[in-house]
């Protein structure tokens, strides 16, 4: 059990259960009196949690791990969708399939997926496939961002979503500089792939029935590593409730060229929505996974959920607005790492989530989480 000490909440402990579990509202207890000597509570800033993908984490590697969630943490700026941008956009990390050192694909090249969303506006930028951009997630944010400008020259749509080499060469004209796939690849994902592809040559020369079709691509899906790590990605939320959420992926290890994943859909690799009159709770999602696919045995994935509210402190002040902010992450994964941290943290918090011993990846379930409450004065 992780204790959070300076929240307003304790952390569950892990779960081994695929029952839907309903975090402990805050909303009772919250408001009550916080200040000392009759002080207002200072303004602070937002909060972000991210992960670095779910699969298997190696304990000789934990620390590794959880300074790419740690340093993403601290990088948000909490300014809600450039922030989101700035805390995942850290793809050069070795440890993470996600741009630099992102798995490789049966060509030997790298293709990225990528999306984000604005809670506020509900725009969603995204591309997929793209190669030669070390960070994609950037792309992706900037499409979001040229669409909030309207329409084009003769009243053009903007796009939201680019695929290959018109992703590649929209991005490079807008001024996100290029990078060659090979400086990209690291020595542990060359490694990968070159292990990968002669199993898939040995393969091709036994059976290529059904069982060993689905014993190749159960060892693709193991090689990167004892299991994928699948994604990157994060949920911001800022003092005004404004939620935004983004995932970056470098795919599935050997897959075909051009192939598209989750990681780059709307409404399946993330989503974010501010709080409207029928709902009183804004609402950010980023998820990771290998894909869900009916005639796979075990469902592997990964999600890190943000919601809040805002509320009023009716004493001693009306001026004093909070955000409670109740966030989780869940996979059926070996494990997920995970960090957390408002703009009030001297540093981030991380945590590498593990399924019980003795417990099936895939046929299992664990869910951690938190409650947060972000103070601001009101003007």
């Amino acid at each position: 059990m992780i204790g959070l000490s300076s929240y307003a909440g304790v952390m569950e402990s892990p779960m081994n259960s695929a029952v839907e579990q309903q975090p402990v509202s805050p909303l009772d207890n919250t408001w009550k009196q916080e200040t000392i000597n009759n002080q207002k509570p200072r303004s602070v800033g937002g909060f972000v949690l991210v992960h670095a993908g779910a699969g298997y984490h190696s304990e000789s590697k934990a620390k590794e791990y959880k300074h790419v969630c740690k340093r993403a943490c601290q990088r948000v700026s909490l300014l809600c969708v450039s922030s989101l941008c700035a805390s995942i956009s850290n793809n050069d990390s070795p440890f993470t399939n996600a741009g630099t050192g992102s798995n490789l694909n049966l060509s030997g090249e790298i293709e990225c997926d990528a999306s984000i969303m604005d809670g506020k506006s509900l725009h969603f930028g995204a591309v997929g496939a793209i190669g030669g951009i070390r960070n994609p997630v950037l792309v992706a944010n900037r499409l979001l961002s040229e669409a909030q400008k309207g329409k084009l020259s003769a009243g053009r749509i903007p796009p939201c979503f680019l695929v290959g080499r018109g992703a590649h060469d929209w991005a490079v004209s807008h001024g996100i500089p290029p990078c060659p796939s090979d400086k990209m690849a690291t020595k542990f994902s060359l490694s990968a792939y070159k292990r990968n592809k002669r199993k898939m040559e040995l393969a091709e020369k036994m059976d290529t029935g059904h069982n060993q079709t689905k014993k190749r691509r159960q060892s693709s899906e193991n090689e990167n590593g004892s299991g994928c790590l699948d994604t990157v990605g994060a949920v911001v939320v800022d003092l005004e409730g404004n939620v935004a959420a983004a995932v970056s992926s470098g795919g599935l290890a050997m897959k075909h060229p051009g192939r598209v994943g989750q990681a780059a859909h709307y409404g399946c690799g993330c989503w974010a929505e501010n709080a409207c009159n029928m709902n009183p709770y804004s609402t950010a999602v980023s998820t990771s996974g290998s894909p869900f696919l009916a005639s796979e045995d075990r469902v592997l994935g990964g999600v890190i959920v943000l919601r809040c509210c805002t509320c009023v402190d009716a004493q001693p002040s009306q001026s004093i607005q909070g955000i409670l902010v109740e966030f989780l992450w869940s996979h059926t994964t070996e494990s997920m790492c995970v960090g957390y941290m408002s703009a009030q943290d001297s540093k981030a918090k991380t945590h590498i989530s593990r399924l019980p011993a003795g417990t099936v990846p895939g046929q299992s379930l664990a869910i951690e989480g938190g409650v947060c409450r972000l103070m601001a004065v009101v003007e």
